[in-house]
């Protein structure tokens, strides 16, 4: 009876790919003949969708299409993980060669999506076949059409390899997978990804436990997405590793990631700090040449002669701008030795220098206090038998 019921199994699933590929064959069929002038950029393969297709539907599956049946799979390259080059590199790569792994089929139809107008995100993760998990980490896409999520991996849905050999066969079942299917095989790293209101802890996906468990806390990941859309570039990486670390760093290929996001933001924040710090040293010396531009003015005594507020402006605008300077500095928090000792080294410079401006201040706030008789007087030296008696 079991082999009987695998057997009706087997042939369902083959009659639903089938039915699947009938309904989208006018799609495939116009992708298929697409002129190999729009096939250099993703942009031109969108552009082509867009001029052909109206429905987000049709617009995904001819993007699907392209890319599971005009990339082939690298199978030199199999078991190579790259999380360094960008985006924008393995898409060429991928459009030049017509060759890559699961990151550059993901990469390419999720630059195709989204320039068809229906948002797209790569997701990285681990998958499951015949009760093994895999020993190399993969990708594969979400796509949200007419308001619902669906998975797609165009690596799996472009065909297979046997014996070091790839076959090229389209595979309907990787089009439009719910998240209620996908999770069987595919386990994102980052359980945001799931699209389930009850998340599948790594524990669970690799023990096979995959029905809810609805005693957990309900996730919304629809507004957690949005918050991600949002957010600023390090903090949907600082939220991404506390999900990860979340749902259990239970092998190798979750770690690597794991760790991969935290140097990506720790390059972030570097980046961002440097930023900073160096809009700080430029508005710091911008401060001191003001400063200096007022020294100049005093050891000429004040001449020519300044209306008072201007004066009072002269001295007051660097001790500003340099107690801004000062106040950022402090909250700037270095990421490397190297970055502390920049940050220290040019606090102990604008502190130095805020204290003789505020020394000059208050020798100013003193001539304007005075009439002019005594304002020159403060620029006179007076001797008694040749000892400087001020």
């Amino acid at each position: 009876m079991k082999k009987i019921v695998f057997f009706l199994s087997f042939l369902c699933s083959l009659l639903g790919n089938g039915q699947t590929q009938s309904i989208y064959s006018k799609i495939d069929s116009k992708m298929a003949v697409m002129p190999k002038s729009y096939a250099t950029t993703t942009t031109g393969i969108a552009s082509y969708i867009n001029a052909n297709f109206n429905t987000e539907s049709d617009k995904v599956r001819a993007a699907f299409f392209w890319t599971a049946t005009t990339i082939s799979y690298d199978i030199a390259n199999i078991n190579t993980i790259d999380y360094n080059t960008t985006s924008e590199q393995k898409i060429n790569a991928t459009l030049s060669s017509h060759k890559g792994v699961c990151i550059h089929y993901a990469e390419v139809f999720n630059s195709i999506a989204n320039q068809v107008g229906v948002k797209s995100y790569v997701v990285h993760g681990y998958t499951k076949q015949f009760g093994a998990i895999a020993t190399v980490a993969h990708a594969w896409c979400s796509v949200k059409i007419d308001s619902k999520w669906w998975l797609m991996d165009p690596t799996w849905g472009a065909g297979y390899v046997d014996k070091q050999k790839y076959f090229r066969k389209l595979n309907a079942i990787y089009f439009k997978m719910t998240p209620s299917a996908a999770i069987a095989t595919h386990m994102p790293f980052d359980y945001l990804w799931q699209f389930l209101s009850f998340p599948i802890s790594n524990q669970e996906f690799i023990s096979g436990k995959l029905e809810a468990n609805t005693t957990k806390k309900k996730f919304d990941f629809e507004s957690e997405i949005l918050k991600q859309e949002n957010a600023l570039a390090a903090d949907k990486i600082f939220d991404a590793t506390v999900r990860i670390e979340k749902n259990g760093i239970k092998n190798n290929l979750i770690q690597d990631y794991w760790i991969y996001k935290k140097k990506e933001l720790e390059n972030i924040r570097q980046n961002e700090t440097n930023a900073k710090f160096s809009i700080l040293v430029t508005e710091s010396n911008q401060a001191i040449l003001l400063y200096n531009d007022f020294i100049g003015y005093r050891n000429k005594q004040f001449k020519p002669t300044l209306p008072d507020d201007v004066l009072l402006k002269m001295i007051q605008e660097p001790k500003e701008q340099l107690l801004k300077c000062q106040n950022q500095l402090d909250y700037l928090e270095p990421v490397n030795e190297e970055n502390r000792t920049n940050v220290t080294a040019v606090r102990q410079n604008v502190a130095s220098v805020l204290e003789q401006v505020k020394d000059q201040e208050k020798f100013v706030l003193d001539y304007l206090s005075k009439g002019k008789g005594a304002r020159k007087a403060m620029f006179t030296k007076m001797k008694w038998f040749g000892i400087p008696l001020n």
